[in-house]
């Protein structure tokens, strides 16, 4: 096996340090939320987003003026990209069925898939306002049929960025708060004396949203660890370095800390796919930012054969992999561990992010070798129960659930199984006495 890697990002070591200061600052800013509540989040608001009002929910006027302000061209876009996203989270939301079957005469089993309660979610502003991200969570949800959606995301130049809003609230959110990063998460999990906590945190974010829904995890459930964007190149000299380098800095444009890698058995490809990226980056408006992302989180690893590059992916599980080869069917066999793919020269990771239907939240991180991304079976809990509709049944699970209550020495658990045997089962069981 010969593997090389042409360019390489950060040392993991370097990595490591970034994210335990990460860690530092989300875990004080969290004691605060809870300590001091809406006083913490008006401080914080002030201190990130330059703002500050007497209640961060936005009201119904409020909501009705930012969606008055989107174009007609604009609200059609959304109301295009809401109409693909909404027709896949329903064809998945169809997947998934309530059961319930007769597994012995007179035992019955089933199960029900149960919305959750309420769903606080997050869509980024920063640098860049994330129209999409309202579509991926606030719909999905609503798609779902969570009954209490929360949305929140940052002001842009102190208002309501009013294209977010509209996505919020055409998507279904039944709440929209202005707040942006972790008090925005912290307020929606932790609750505060005005914002009622969620039982469910989504949505992409920064690296600091991202620690904040990790530390989180537990008091609320969370749909995945979604930080930092990363972007996933495999490909053969089927395409060309523009291609490639385009794929790559379009994901890298995200923030300074976007990985991007190519991965590739061509190295007329990868040297050309270095040199196109120099070439972009000094026209890209975007270059301040993902020039630096490229420089430290950037990779191009040279293999010889399909086989390494398949290892190499897997195990990276990188969230975006665009495929571009002469064999991407096999690549979608044989891929385990990603966020999502993207197969062949005409699809793009854009259009996953954007507009296509399937959904933008993904793991980072390598979170894709144990999850998926965000799908409607994410805010659906399936929860199973049990019902023994003869005395027959009832006596005869009881004996078996009796004997191997006893085998573990769970005397209680037995007789929980012995008095349904001697009510159900006859009159010959003694009492307090495990059936034989």
């Amino acid at each position: 096996m010969a593997i090389t890697h042409l360019k390489s990002g950060k040392p993991e070591a370097e990595r490591a340090e970034d994210d335990a200061a990460v860690r530092a600052t989300v875990e004080s800013i969290l004691k605060d939320i809870e300590a001091r509540g809406d006083a913490a989040i008006s401080d914080l608001s002030q201190k990130f987003d330059g703002v500050t009002r007497p209640g961060f929910r936005l009201t119904a006027s409020e909501i009705e003026a930012a969606v008055n302000r989107v174009s007609t061209r604009d609200m059609e876009d959304i109301r295009f990209a809401q109409d693909q996203i909404r027709r896949f989270a329903q064809a998945q939301r169809a997947s998934m069925t309530d059961i319930e079957i007769e597994t012995l005469p007179g035992v019955i089993l089933g199960h029900k898939n149960i919305p959750v309660q309420s769903v606080g979610c997050y869509v980024p502003g920063g640098k860049f306002p994330m129209v999409a991200s309202a579509h991926m969570s606030v719909l999905t949800a609503s798609v779902a049929g969570v009954p209490r959606i929360v949305a929140s995301a940052p002001p842009v130049k102190g208002e309501p960025h009013p294209a977010i809003v509209a996505a919020m609230h055409m998507g279904g959110a039944h709440e929209i708060y202005m707040l942006g990063g972790i008090q925005a998460v912290g307020a929606m999990a932790i609750g505060t004396e005005t914002i009622e906590p969620v039982h469910m945190l989504v949505g992409p974010g920064n690296a600091f949203v991202a620690e904040a829904k990790r530390q989180l995890y537990g008091r609320v459930g969370i749909d995945l660890f979604a930080g930092p964007t990363e972007t996933m190149v495999i490909a053969d000299d089927t395409v060309d370095a523009e291609l490639c380098a385009t794929d790559l800095l379009g994901q890298a444009e995200h923030g300074y800390n976007s990985p991007a890698c190519l991965i590739t058995n061509s190295r007329k490809l990868a040297e050309a796919t270095l040199v196109e990226i120099d070439r972009l980056l000094a026209i890209l408006p975007t270059r301040d930012t993902a020039a630096v992302s490229w420089r430290d989180y950037g990779d191009v690893i040279l293999c010889d054969t399909h086989d390494e590059m398949l290892k190499v992916a897997n195990d990276m599980a990188y969230e975006h992999v665009q495929v571009m080869t002469d064999r991407d069917d096999w690549y979608l066999e044989n891929m385990h561990s990603y966020g999502a793919l993207f197969l062949g020269p005409r699809t793009n990771v854009a259009n996953g992010d954007k507009v296509i239907g399937t959904n933008h939240t993904l793991p980072t991180k390598k979170a894709g070798r144990y999850t998926g991304g965000l799908w409607v079976g994410k805010f659906l809990k399936t929860h199973s129960y049990q019902r023994v509709t003869t005395d027959a049944a009832a006596a005869m699970i009881g004996e078996y659930g009796s004997r191997l209550c006893m085998l573990e020495g769970f005397v209680g658990h037995a007789e929980q199984c012995n008095i349904r045997v001697r009510r159900y089962g006859g009159k010959n069981v003694p009492y307090g006495v495990a059936a034989e």
